[in-house]
């Protein structure tokens, strides 16, 4: 799997080897432990999936964590994104809108010892409480950019946002100015669940 992150564009050593360091197996229902490592995206329950591993590589490239950089990520999911920015450092705030999945996810890391905050919530607000924040990723596919999460945005932070309705988004790489105005650069096609805005 790693193998063929590299060939397919990701240079960073620093993801590789916090890839390395995260089982991603452990984040999967048994039925696909064979098959874990594939560049594939597979169901973890309330009709989400885990992400292609090239995807959480390079959503985790894009956004340059440095060690103690303060992210905020939209959709913990089954925790295998979180717990790879964990392994580059990063103290994480993360929010995800369906309640199954979130005590189950947060039971999870804490077993594998992973540093972790954990709301349950709409993503779409944020977590204005421990804003601003260094870098801000989007594991679901958003309709829009939410005023909220740019706002959450520290000066000079990045975020990276799937943006788009139907099967395939643009990746939407973002960066905040001092004067709170924001640059943004597309970064290719991918396929992301929706981002759903009222909590399950």
């Amino acid at each position: 799997m790693l193998k063929e992150l590299s060939e397919k564009g990701i240079s960073s050593t620093l993801v590789i080897n916090a890839m390395e360091e995260v089982p991603r197996h452990l984040f999967l229902d048994n039925a696909f432990l064979e098959i874990a490592y594939e560049n594939k995206a597979f169901p973890i329950g309330c009709g989400q999936t885990i992400s292609h591993p090239y995807t959480v590589a390079f959503q985790s490239q894009m956004l340059d964590i440095k060690k103690g950089d303060k992210v905020l990520e939209i959709g913990t999911g089954c925790g295998y994104q979180t717990s790879v920015l964990a392994k580059l450092g990063a103290k994480i705030f993360s929010i995800e809108r369906h309640r199954p999945l979130y005590i189950k996810t947060k039971s999870l890391l804490k077993k594998l010892n992973i540093r972790a905050t954990l709301f349950y919530g709409d993503g779409y607000a944020g977590q204005k409480a421990f804003a601003p924040f260094d870098k801000i990723i989007v594991t679901a596919a958003a309709p829009y950019i939410p005023d909220a999460l740019v706002e959450q945005l520290a000066p000079q932070g990045l975020m990276i946002i799937p943006v788009g309705e139907g099967k395939q988004q643009t990746m939407i790489f973002i960066t905040k100015n001092e004067d709170g105005t924001i640059n943004k650069t597309e970064k290719g096609s991918f396929s992301f669940v929706p981002m759903l805005e009222d909590k399950a």
